[in-house]
């Protein structure tokens, strides 16, 4: 058998997707990644990004990008370990740090590779990853790549969580991993529960809040700092490329803990780190993220409008509270045809299909930002409606 022979296998599904005009992956957009944008020209309203406070179009982040590149170039090209670390990292792995009311923080090149890096450094031969079965697959992977025991509870599932704890040797350690919001299905992790078992069973407890910093919270903290939980936290994960506008990845905790994840976790080490122009952005975002809470006031207007108007067309959005609403379609070809029709109705969203959600729960991301008008989304529920009546989902 020859290696390439699944390519070869998988290419005509692709190749026939993309002849027919359903293939909805990898679409290039002319324009800036706004409440608006333009694919070949076609205007869409933007209801697929998780720039949430709508900072990538930013005046004064995009001038923290440029002045950086003036004074430090393009990149480090090298690790964080070695030649890649600048002034500016720090200074934002000290605000970072202070803005989440822990110790210390370090910074990654992206999600991803935190999550790799954090979960396999931590957990080795003898400890066990206790992890939600909708966390996020860059968690998942991150758990394979240890060398221990990975075991999972039912989404959102409390009872489930501690029969889980309960099961396991009281001497190994462990690590409950959990996304703050779950980037799927839009609904909040139950910390506070997962904070009580955590403390009856003698367990860590890592707060992935990828789509969390900048939403949730009075500052815009995240999860811990939503449920006011921020001290019985021990990390909190996140991303730069969603609230804060560019790309990279950060973990904040303990001092001791994070020292030795510095020195310990091989996507950290082995990576590039991440360019001048992507830290700028982000010190520039946090400090509108501080200082600019009208935005995350707007996000929340927005959130609740389209939730009550979906709501009230007929759609199953399940237990989304916050700016990620999925549409609950079902089957893999209904929910592409249903993209397909959005898309042509002038909605760019994302189809989300097996393996990315269990076979029959196909479904329709949409996510929505602080800078989408009450006009865009008024436009947007007349073609919900229009498109979901013509392809009987409502």
């Amino acid at each position: 058998m020859d290696i390439f022979d699944k390519c070869l296998e998988y290419y005509p599904i692709v190749k026939r997707a993309k002849d027919t005009g359903f293939y909805p992956y990898f679409r290039a957009l002319d324009s800036e990644p706004d409440r608006r944008v333009k694919i070949k020209g076609k205007e869409l309203i933007m209801l697929g990004s998780n720039n949430y406070l709508g900072l990538t179009t930013h005046p004064k982040v995009k001038e923290a990008a440029i002045k950086a590149i003036e004074k430090y170039g393009t990149g480090c090209t090298g690790s964080r370990f070695l030649n890649g670390t600048l002034d500016l990292h720090e200074e934002l792995e000290q605000k970072l740090g202070e803005f989440l009311n822990k110790e210390d923080c370090i910074v990654f090149s992206t999600g991803y590779q935190t999550n790799l890096g954090v979960i396999s450094s931590l957990v080795r031969r003898g400890d066990v990853a206790i992890v939600d079965k909708l966390d996020h697959a860059s968690i998942i992977d991150g758990c394979q790549m240890s060398f221990g025991r990975v075991v999972r509870f039912l989404h959102n599932d409390m009872a489930d969580l501690e029969r889980v704890l309960a099961s396991l040797d009281k001497n190994c350690g462990k690590l409950i991993v959990v996304d703050g919001i779950f980037s799927m299905e839009g609904d909040i992790i139950d910390l506070p529960n997962v904070v009580r078992l955590a403390k009856k069973y003698g367990a860590r407890i890592m707060v992935d809040d990828a789509h969390a910093i900048g939403v949730l919270g009075k500052r815009g903290a995240g999860t811990a700092e939503h449920f006011g939980l921020e001290d019985e936290v021990d990390l909190i994960m996140g991303t730069f490329s969603k609230s804060f506008a560019t790309i990279g990845g950060f973990v904040a905790g303990e001092h001791k803990v994070i020292t030795y994840i510095r020195h310990q976790a091989r996507s950290l080490i082995f990576s590039a780190s991440i360019p001048p122009p992507a830290v700028a952005t982000v010190l520039a975002a946090l400090e509108i993220i501080k200082n600019e809470p009208e935005r995350r006031e707007r996000l929340w207007h927005n959130t609740h409008k389209m939730l009550r108007g979906l709501k009230a067309l007929g759609y199953n959005t399940e237990k989304s509270c916050t700016p990620i609403i999925p549409l609950h379609i079902g089957s893999d070809e209904k929910a592409i045809n249903f993209w397909h029709s959005l898309y042509e109705g002038g909605i760019f969203a994302n189809p989300v299909i097996p393996p990315a959600v269990p076979p029959g729960r196909s479904l329709i991301r949409t996510s929505y930002m602080a800078t989408h008008t009450d006009e865009d989304l008024d436009e947007a529920l007349a073609i919900f409606e229009k498109v979901g009546k013509k392809e009987g989902v409502i």
